[in-house]
């Protein structure tokens, strides 16, 4: 994802190709609601649509990745920051990810990231919170 953000476009079908036909991909801490992700090509739309450089991101990646197990063999859960410089300002956002893999391939995730946070850091708080007001 770090290098599709920064307008490494080659990286798109590998990264679809980590997800399942059909999956189910939901952002639970969206401001507002959001259909599920089920198809790659919702995938390919939704990865396709990143922010990138000419948004104003000079830096971006993803550190601090740590996998946890769970009990259930097909449950791993992601937990990692995007860092980097947007607007002049460095940005620090945690995430958890709640994946579900069966055969290889992402068939279940729930990305728990934080949309004030990527707001603040790509400049786009004030259009959040209006939309929010609204």
């Amino acid at each position: 994802m770090p290098r599709l953000v920064l307008g490494d476009r080659s990286q798109l079908e590998p990264l679809i190709a980590l997800y399942a036909e059909p999956t189910d991909v939901r952002h639970p801490f969206a401001p507002f609601p959001t259909e599920p992700l089920r198809t790659r090509d919702d995938l390919r739309r939704h990865f396709g649509g990143a922010t990138t450089e000419a948004d104003g991101i000079e830096t971006f990646a993803a550190v601090e990745r740590t996998v946890h197990a769970t009990a259930d063999p097909e449950v791993v859960i992601g937990e990692f920051h995007y860092v980097g410089r947007a607007h002049a300002r460095d940005f620090d956002v945690a995430c958890v990810f709640v994946l579900r893999v069966r055969a290889g391939r992402i068939i279940e995730s729930r990305d728990y990231t934080d949309p004030v946070g990527f707001a603040r850091a790509f400049g786009q708080l004030d259009t959040l919170a209006a939309a929010l007001a609204g």
